[in-house]
C-alpha cells in the first residue's frame, strides 16, 4: 500500500503546485506573496513535480496564449485543433521547450509577472535532474512495490506534470457543462474537482479569469480557492481586491495577467 499513497501524496501535491504557483499564480496573479514565500512554493514546485518540472516562465507563456487564441489555429493546445491527445501533448511540448530555451518571442503583452529563478529553472530543465528524479521513483518502487500492477503507476510520476495539463485542457474544452457563453468551447468537466483541484473549472475561468476562485455556482467546489483563502487568512498570500470579468472578444482583447498593459508594453 506504501507505492499506492506514495503515488496518491505525488499526485495531489504536483496538481497543487501546478493550479496554485504555476497557473493562479505565475500566470495570472490572481494574489500576491513576499519573495519568501514566492521562493519557497518556486522549490515546492520542483520538488513536487519532480521529472517533469515545469518552468514558471515557460508555462505562463503558453497558458497566456492559451487565452488569447482559446481553440483557434493559435492556441497550442487545444483539442479542437488535434485530432488526439497525444498529438496536442506532443506540440505542446515542441512549443513549451521553444519558451524554456527562449528561441521563440511573443508580443510584450505576454511577458512579465511570473515568477523566474534561475538556478531552481535550470536544473528542472537539466538532463541529470531528470534522470535523478527517475532513479528516485524507480528505487522507490524496487524497494516497496509489492505487486505487479503497481509498476503501472511509475510511468505516471514520470510524466505527472504534462498528465495533468493534458487532463486540463483536452477534457476542460470537450466535456462537461457551461454556465457562461464564451467564444471558446470551454466547459466545467466536475461540480467537486476533486481530480485537479479546482482546473477543470475551465468555463468559469474563461469568464472570469483574474478571480482565484473557478467555482462560480453554489454547488461547485474548488479545493485549491479553499487552501488560497486559508493561506490568505495566515497572510501567506494576499487575495486581488478586484476581480474583473473576463470574455474572449479576439486578438486585440486587453488581456489580465495582473500586469498593467502599460507596465508591460514597457517591458
Amino acid at each position: 500500500m506504501f507505492i499506492v499513497w506514495f503515488f496518491i501524496a505525488h499526485y495531489i501535491l504536483s496538481i497543487f503546485c501546478q493550479t496554485f504557483f504555476l497557473h493562479r499564480y505565475g500566470a495570472h496573479r490572481m494574489f500576491t506573496m513576499n519573495k519568501f514565500w514566492e521562493r519557497f512554493f518556486h522549490a515546492l514546485t520542483y520538488m513536487s513535480q519532480g521529472a517533469s518540472y515545469l518552468n514558471p516562465r515557460a508555462y505562463a507563456l503558453l497558458h497566456r496564449l492559451h487565452h488569447a487564441y482559446s481553440d483557434t489555429r493559435r492556441d497550442p493546445h487545444s483539442p479542437t485543433q488535434f485530432p488526439n491527445v497525444l498529438a496536442m501533448m506532443w506540440a505542446t511540448k515542441k512549443r513549451y521547450e521553444g519558451f524554456c530555451k527562449r528561441m521563440e518571442q511573443l508580443e510584450d503583452r505576454f511577458e512579465g509577472g511570473y515568477p523566474e529563478w534561475p538556478l531552481i529553472d535550470n536544473i528542472g530543465f537539466s538532463r541529470v535532474s531528470v534522470f535523478a528524479w527517475v532513479g528516485f521513483y524507480v528505487a522507490i518502487y524496487l524497494i516497496f512495490a509489492t505487486v505487479w500492477w503497481q509498476w503501472l503507476l511509475l510511468p505516471l510520476q514520470f510524466l505527472m506534470g504534462p498528465l495533468h495539463g493534458a487532463i486540463v485542457n483536452w477534457c476542460g474544452h470537450k466535456y462537461g457543462y457551461r454556465n457562461f457563453a464564451v467564444s471558446d468551447e470551454s466547459r466545467n468537466t466536475l461540480f467537486f474537482d476533486f481530480v485537479t483541484m479546482g482546473e477543470l473549472f475551465q468555463n468559469n475561468h474563461h469568464r472570469f479569469c483574474s478571480s482565484p476562485n473557478f467555482a462560480k455556482r453554489w454547488f461547485e467546489i474548488d479545493p485549491c480557492y479553499l487552501v488560497i483563502r486559508g493561506l490568505a487568512l495566515l497572510h501567506i498570500v494576499k487575495l486581488n481586491e478586484v476581480e474583473a470579468p473576463y470574455e474572449l472578444d479576439g486578438v486585440e482583447q486587453e488581456l489580465s495577467w495582473g500586469v498593467p498593459q502599460a507596465e508591460a508594453k514597457k517591458a
